[in-house]
């Protein structure tokens, strides 16, 4: 059985001078939570039925942030809303 999750993508990675629109950061539960779930799949379904599906990479501090890679890229409207992750 898959197991099946809910997390809150958070934003875009940004840096001093630019942003990586294709890595989004992630918030779990807590940082157990992360490193469980390191190379499990995420999946976003926006309000027209388009499908986006990425991967979480890493963890991102101590504080259950991750930061997860997505192809296509995440539209700027997914910021606060909420994947599905499946191990």
């Amino acid at each position: 059985m898959s197991e099946v999750k809910e997390v809150i993508i958070v934003s875009y990675r940004r840096g001093s001078n630019d942003q990586n629109t294709h890595q989004v950061y992630v918030r779990f539960d807590n940082y157990k939570d992360v490193c469980k779930h390191i190379g499990a799949k995420l999946i976003y379904e926006d309000e027209h039925g388009n499908t986006y599906r990425g991967k979480i990479l890493r963890p991102h501090g101590k504080k259950g942030l991750a930061i997860a890679i997505f192809k296509p890229n995440l539209p700027g409207q997914a910021m606060g809303k909420t994947a599905k992750v499946e191990r």
